[in-house]
């Protein structure tokens, strides 16, 4: 993939099969996230009380993806993303959870 996260702009970057990948929360990418997962401040409140499911995550991050590696699938980024473990996503999660409260 191209640079590296750049966490001025909220960036935050996640290790999938292999290939680092950088999610931006941008305003279309969180609009499009809110269109598929519902309000993103109820996506916030049931990743603070440990209720946000693997399926969310991945929704959130498939949306937030800033490029697409050729060829990677949603289903593949989904069970590349469960193979990796949850440790290895919440850091990233943390990252776009804050940007969506904060509002950059």
């Amino acid at each position: 993939m191209s640079a590296a996260a750049n966490p001025v702009r909220g960036e935050a970057s996640l290790r999938v099969a292999g290939e680092t990948l950088v999610l931006r929360p941008s305003f279309t990418a969180l609009v499009a996230a809110e269109a598929e997962l519902g309000p993103l401040f109820a996506l916030v409140e049931r990743a603070a009380e440990g209720r946000l499911g693997l399926g969310e995550m991945a929704a959130l991050f498939w949306h937030c993806l800033r490029e697409r590696p050729e060829g990677l699938t949603r289903a593949a980024f989904g069970e590349g993303l469960a193979a990796a473990g949850l440790a290895a996503a919440t850091p990233a999660l943390k990252t776009l959870l804050g940007q969506i409260l904060a509002g950059r």
